[in-house]
């Protein structure tokens, strides 16, 4: 038996060679791209799949390890519309990727174009496919972590940190695609944040049941706020904070949750999102538990398969572009000559705590369910509010592109990133192969042109009917601009 003590046996050999010196020189990169893609959620996914398909070498940036963004690694469980309750609203990439993404979701009728599940594992092998086959570079695991721009406003590198440490990768054009407009943020671009306090909408931890009764679940109600209210009554469950309770079978015994609100989270901010992401695993286990409480019949022997891998933001920075689209745009049904896509869904804002605690009629605070557009009618969304106003070689496309706090509600979600998002690839490519990169040189009625040939539905103009007084005037209170 040896008798060196423990501390002895336990000092590093003098043969290991010194730890090498911190640095935080960044090389670049040995090749150019003719468009970066800064965030693979369903508008970058959507941009560098356009880019590649108008024949710029694109190269598309991923913090995860799958493309998605809040459709896969969020475990957002359905699809926001995709029509205006009249047809169907968008063509092109986004087409595309809804059609190819129901091949997962086999019990939901193929015509449906509303409220559709997702399978996210499925999701994810869509995007990649289809992003792959367009040519399209992806580089998981990777973060953009800042940018190197010239005194010209123009970007040259956007700074990437992977295994591999700090990367500077250049372009002739980048696309903010990260949903909080980081890029434009490093890149000293403006930006609004909430509203006029800085208040957000909240974010929700999204997860997925498995064991459900596939015969019992179909009498579960679609919403069932008074069940909510009893379960948030009777004391036992006090992580389930609100009535907001979202589900959707995404597969054999499985439902996707999108239930409960964190509140004070701002998405940028690393602390906030951890405390988030911590307490949203507690609250889903407490979904759980209570759907076994009250709905024994359909989630008795039902067990957490999965919470999110993200958490699901609604609303942090959003830019300041060549155009802001208004409430007044949204109410008026405005159509603008250089639209790239359009939209229809209802303004729907999930209210602050504080907010939240005020509010006595849940729907209209929040504008769930409440409908502004009739069958039919959609505004438009021009290019110049995909182009930050400061910035040469930038474009942006998802949820932070350049709108006021309420028409935010409604351009967020996901099938209008992926229609902006192909507006913003389009224009990228065109902006790199035949202007020098510069995006403010492009003609927005060019890129309509482009995306019309492309499949992407751009009527001349829609419907432009009187709002109906009580919507508008919900609306302006949510705003609070005035009546």
């Amino acid at each position: 038996m040896s008798s060196a003590s423990p501390s002895a046996s336990s000092t590093p050999s003098s043969s290991l060679p010194a730890p090498a010196p911190f640095s935080i020189a960044y090389p670049a990169a040995p090749q150019r791209w003719d468009v970066i893609v800064a965030g693979g959620g369903p508008a970058g996914v959507s941009a560098a799949i356009a880019a590649a398909r108008e024949g710029a070498r694109t190269l598309l940036l991923e913090r995860t390890c799958s493309l998605g963004g809040m459709g896969t690694s969020a475990l957002v469980p359905a699809w926001c519309p995709f029509s205006d309750k009249k047809q169907m609203l968008y063509g092109g990439i986004a087409a595309e990727i809804f059609a190819l993404s129901k091949e997962g979701t086999p019990h939901v009728n193929p015509a449906e174009l509303d409220w559709v599940p997702i399978d996210a594992e499925h999701l994810k092998r869509v995007y990649e496919s289809v992003a792959v086959k367009a040519g399209v570079q992806i580089l998981f695991d990777t973060f953009m972590v800042g940018v190197q721009r010239d005194s010209d406003s123009r970007v040259r590198h956007v700074i990437a940190a992977n295994k591999q440490g700090l990367t500077a990768l250049e372009a002739s054009v980048f696309i903010d695609t990260t949903g909080d407009a980081d890029l434009v943020a490093f890149a000293g671009g403006e930006f609004a944040r909430g509203d006029a306090a800085g208040s957000l909408m909240p974010g929700t931890l999204c997860f997925i049941l498995g064991g459900v009764n596939e015969e019992a679940y179909p009498r579960v109600p679609r919403f069932f706020t008074p069940t909510i209210e009893e379960i948030i009554a009777s004391g036992r469950y006090p992580e389930i904070p609100d009535r907001h309770l979202c589900h959707n079978k995404v597969g054999t015994g499985c439902v996707g949750f999108n239930a409960g609100h964190l509140y004070d989270v701002d998405n940028t901010d690393p602390f906030g999102v951890s405390r988030a992401m911590i307490q949203g695993r507690r609250m889903a286990l407490e979904y759980r538990n209570a759907l076994r409480e009250f709905f024994p019949e359909a989630f008795g022997q039902a067990h957490l398969v999965q919470t999110g891998a993200l958490l699901g933001a609604r609303e942090t920075r959003r830019i300041i572009g060549e155009y802001t689209i208004t409430l007044d745009d949204y109410l008026d049904r405005r159509s603008f000559p250089d639209d790239v896509c359009r939209n229809a869904y209802f303004i729907d804002i999930h209210l602050s705590r504080e907010e939240a605690s005020k509010a006595k009629d849940w729907d209209k605070a929040v504008c769930h369910r409440f409908k502004q557009y009739e069958p039919g009618e959609s505004h438009g969304i021009p290019y110049r509010a995909l182009v930050p106003r400061a910035l040469r070689n930038v474009l942006v496309a998802g949820r932070c592109i350049s709108t006021d706090k309420v028409v935010q509600g409604s351009v967020r979600v996901m099938p209008v990133c992926l229609a902006t998002g192909q507006a913003a690839g389009t224009a990228a490519a065109m902006a790199a192969l035949g202007f020098g990169g510069d995006v403010h040189a492009v003609e927005g009625t060019s890129v309509r042109a482009r995306l019309a040939e492309r499949g992407c539905w751009l009527p001349e103009g829609s419907a432009q009917t009187s709002p109906p007084a009580e919507a508008e005037q919900v609306v302006r209170e949510v705003a609070g601009a005035p009546a």
